[in-house]
């Protein structure tokens, strides 16, 4: 296979990783060429992180266990001007951020979501699909943003990111820079994407007990007060 470009680029693909050894081939596989790859690894034991090295991918160490922890370490080690956060389990092509990231560099939006569309049985359990659909309306009430999905693929420039001062180190890091860009005025979109069976054991919403834990998690996130920040762009 063909190792990922990890020459200077104005494109960094945040790729939280715990234990993916399996999925990690197809996945640096469909990074867009000139992209960067930042594979940042949450304490895996499978030999996922020289695996991505030897696919040319930058390997991150996080230890503090989240998912939040391994998505903001990333972010902390980008350089390129636009930051993109894709799961790193194949349920999701990192290849279709590339419209994404054109919306964002056009300043048509900024800050741009894949709103998850299952393809194929097993590929978004009911329970994680009912939890995320409460969010989003408690999310709509919260702030007026009339998403329908609060899922992993997304894309932003990196300063405006960093400026969101995000504090969540757990399942609320996506629902947190959602709810603070929306208050610090953003454009969002948001793009239809297929949402296929992960590879390898689901650590969040594969069980119950993951999903009511993200549930959790993001509803302290929504309880938070407005932020009395200006709008950053």
């Amino acid at each position: 296979m063909k190792p990922v470009t990890t020459t200077s680029t104005d494109v960094d693909v945040v790729l939280p990783c715990l234990d993916e050894a399996e999925a990690l081939p197809w996945v640096l596989g469909r990074i867009p060429a000139g992209w960067r790859a930042l594979v940042v690894d949450n304490g895996s034991t499978d030999g996922s992180p020289d695996i991505a090295r030897a696919l040319g991918a930058t390997v991150v160490h996080e230890p503090r266990r989240g998912f939040g922890a391994a998505c903001h370490a990333g972010l902390a080690a980008a350089t390129g001007d636009i930051v993109c956060f894709c799961d790193c389990d194949a349920s999701l092509d990192p290849a279709l951020l590339e419209p994404f990231v054109r919306e964002v560099r056009d300043g048509a939006a900024d800050l741009v979501l894949g709103r998850r569309r299952p393809q194929g049985r097993g590929a978004w359990p009911a329970h994680a699909r009912a939890g995320n659909l409460a969010l989003a309306r408690m999310l709509r009430r919260r702030t007026g943003l009339r998403l329908h999905d609060l899922g992993p693929l997304r894309a932003a420039r990196r300063e405006a990111l960093l400026a969101l001062d995000l504090t969540d180190r757990r399942s609320g890091y996506p629902l947190q820079m959602v709810v603070r860009a929306a208050d610090a005025g953003w454009r969002i979109s948001e793009h239809d994407v297929p949402y296929r069976p992960r590879t390898g054991v689901s650590k969040v919403t594969g069980t119950w007990r993951g999903t009511w834990q993200a549930v959790r998690d993001m509803s302290r996130v929504l309880a938070e007060a407005p932020a009395d920040r200006e709008a950053v762009r």
